[in-house]
């Protein structure tokens, strides 16, 4: 058994020094002079999203903890991209993968999960998908990889070649070497949780900024302390904001958060493939609103410095829905006016 977890981690590892860091994009903004806003793009992991990084931590963790040998089948609850890229990693190490998703899930994500050997078990609503995947679970015998509990403590928030550590390294040629902001949506809550506890550990004055979209419960939980705060409703924004407070998210290393509505998420995405000329996710759209903001805050101020947020996936992925202005004018309406507040 011994020799079997032993293997497991080598390939892991193997796996991760055959992938160079992924890119830090910087954003051409004309009309805000002092202010450079950059993008971690996360796209570039060999299965396309930032949800790489967290797979793989999981995967090690759960080696590690001795929850997961070589018969276990790998459960977990996912809306897609961490699905995908715990696909590839069940794959790389001989194991079974089932992800319990929500019917809505875009259907390019299925594909993908499919893609790397996995199976999709589908619910009819996101709240369900806990549940289910903890049952099924038990019922196979399996490990639940529980990516909402274990994202804050799975990954090595002091270093490690974490998120965090990439982003300060890559910027210190920079003319604003250390940003003003580091802008990030939440979905589990443990990338802010690893970049927010970095920050404290190396005595950063960088502040965090966590961005939530609609029917999420993350920016009232955080306003009012209430982490028993629950929705009906799920996330448009793939990926990110839940309609309960997660384990893994962590609001005492959070500096301020800003909602953005879904509108406003869509049409920053489009904006932004104007600007790189590629497709890129929702959830990226709202960050970069969220960054956007605050670069014109500054702008207003005077103030001048660097703000960095991430890139978490390629938009090849939502091109029925994100990027289908049927889908857009269905479930939100005209987002002209979102635009306008874009042309900068």
């Amino acid at each position: 058994m011994r020799h079997w977890v032993n293997e497991a981690i080598r390939k892991i590892d193997a796996d991760f020094q055959r992938t160079a860091d992924t890119h830090l994009i910087k954003l051409p903004l004309p009309c805000y002079p002092g202010v450079d806003i950059y993008l971690k793009d996360e796209s570039t992991h060999p299965t396309g999203s930032l949800k790489h990084r967290l797979a793989r931590s999981l995967f090690l963790y759960g080696l590690c903890n001795g929850h997961i040998n070589q018969d276990t089948p790998i459960i977990e609850a996912s809306s897609g991209s961490t699905a995908v890229s715990e696909a590839y990693f069940a794959r790389l190490i001989g194991l079974p993968f089932i992800a319990v998703m929500p019917a809505s899930t875009a259907k390019e994500k299925i594909k993908l999960v499919e893609f790397y050997g996995g199976q999709c078990h589908f619910v009819e609503r996101g709240e369900q998908i806990y549940a289910e995947a903890e049952r099924l679970a038990n019922e196979k015998n399996g490990h639940y990889m529980d990516q909402f509990t274990y994202a804050e403590r799975a990954t090595d928030w002091r270093g490690n070649n974490n998120i965090a550590e990439s982003i300060f390294k890559q910027m210190e040629q920079e003319r604003f070497p250390l940003p003003r902001y580091l802008v990030m949506s939440c979905g589990t809550g443990g990338t802010s949780s690893t970049l927010g506890r970095y920050i404290r550990y190396r005595r950063f004055d960088t502040e965090l900024v966590v961005v939530d979209p609609e029917n999420s419960v993350f920016y009232d939980s955080f306003m009012t302390g209430d982490k028993t705060l629950t929705s009906d409703s799920g996330s448009r924004i793939e990926g990110i904001g839940r309609p309960r407070v997660e384990p893994s998210f962590t609001p005492g290393v959070i500096d301020r958060m800003i909602q953005v509505p879904d509108g406003a998420s869509i049409a920053t995405l489009r904006w932004l493939e104007k600007v790189i000329g590629r497709k890129v996710g929702g959830s990226t759209g709202t960050n970069l609103w969220g960054a956007l903001q605050l670069a014109k805050e500054m702008h207003e101020h005077e103030d001048q410095g660097s703000i960095v947020t991430v890139l978490c996936d390629t938009g090849e992925r939502y091109l029925h829905s994100y990027y289908d202005e049927e889908w857009v004018h269905e479930k939100l309406g005209d987002i002209e006016k979102w635009g306008e507040h874009l042309k900068i």
